[in-house]
């Protein structure tokens, strides 16, 4: 094994242009970790938002950005023996994915199903992982209520749209343009609105029979949060994972007390290796033979070389349905 490897990292805060690689020192795995050979990793917008400056690693995570990635195990820390050499692995990390080898937690790996190439498996962990604590675990969405994701054609749509209707729910979600919506609905959302043109709570009221969504899932905030608590069921609950158009808006919360509504939310890349070994151990129970039989799959968009980061990040900006990955071929 060489001592170095390729790896992007920022020049700085801004956009794309700060984007660049170089080499750098192979990390070496601590108690409970192993070294991965990466062969894809999955890109995100919390990369984007930590190239600028708004959302650093947390302390001791990698400066290099990246947060999902497959591979094959290479090398064990000490305690890490339940994976071994050789085993090809899928794994929500920190930060470190956008290189050629990466450490991982072992709970926050899981096993690559066989029917799953590494593009594929590289765009599982960073949205399985936050639509299920989110959708699931903290929603408690189940079969037969409704459930409304924003931003159906993202990487974390796509996932939400499959996995709610997998488990039964009657499933909804919005997108920017009409080939969008018809790609949210082709994945298993019984109707999507065109946030740019339709009336989301309107239609959705209506089809619902006046009675309203029991859970939305909002990546975008801003002027969307008082209109997804009009929409809100009796006893529905709200879930924040992300506020790209901003986190402040003016609500009468008279409304959520009359309806017992919750409003949640989370981050992911903080919370303990514990914690996610805790999703991850019900990521394998629940989600993995959805995954086996190809009931759910990671939609992907594009993959391009890592050498190709920057426009790799550029893509998640334009007309896009799923994933974007990098390749380290």
């Amino acid at each position: 094994m060489p001592a170095t490897m390729n790896a992007i990292v920022y020049d700085g805060h801004g956009d794309s242009g700060v984007v660049r690689m170089e080499r750098r020192a192979i990390p070496q795995p601590d108690v409970g970790e192993v070294l991965v050979r990466v062969h894809a990793a999955g890109v995100n917008r919390p990369d984007i938002l930590q190239r600028a400056g708004n959302y650093p690693p947390p302390p001791g995570a990698s400066d290099i950005p990246g947060l999902e990635i497959a591979g094959e195990v290479i090398a064990n820390g000490p305690s890490s023996g339940t994976l071994v050499p050789g085993q090809r692995v899928m794994a929500l990390v920190s930060g470190g994915g956008y290189a050629e080898y990466c450490v991982v937690p072992v709970p926050q790996a899981l096993p690559v199903p066989d029917r799953l190439e590494d593009t594929e498996a590289a765009a599982v962990p960073e949205t399985f992982f936050t639509v299920w604590t989110n959708v699931f675990q903290r929603c408690r969405l189940s079969g037969g209520e409704t459930f409304l994701v924003h931003g159906g054609a993202s990487g974390i749509g796509t996932t939400a749209i499959q996995l709610a209707d997998a488990r039964g729910a009657r499933v909804f979600a919005t997108a920017g343009s009409d080939s969008r919506c018809r790609a949210c609905e082709s994945l298993g959302a019984e109707r999507a609105f065109n946030y740019h043109r339709d009336d989301f709570v309107a239609l959705a009221r209506e089809l619902t029979g006046g009675r309203g969504i029991d859970v939305i899932l909002d990546m975008a905030g801003g002027e969307t949060i008082p209109r997804n608590i009009r929409l809100l069921a009796t006893e529905g609950r709200l879930c924040f994972i992300a506020f790209l158009s901003g986190s402040r808006a003016t609500v009468d919360f008279a409304s959520m007390m009359m309806k017992r509504a919750t409003i949640t939310g989370s981050t992911l890349r903080a919370r303990s290796v514990n914690e996610k070994g805790v999703i991850a151990a019900e990521l394998e129970r629940e989600v993995l033979p959805l995954l086996e039989s190809g009931r759910v799959s990671p939609v992907i968009h594009a993959t391009l070389p890592l050498a190709e980061a920057a426009r790799a990040q550029d893509i998640l900006d334009d007309d896009h349905v799923g994933k974007v990955v990098l390749t380290m071929s």
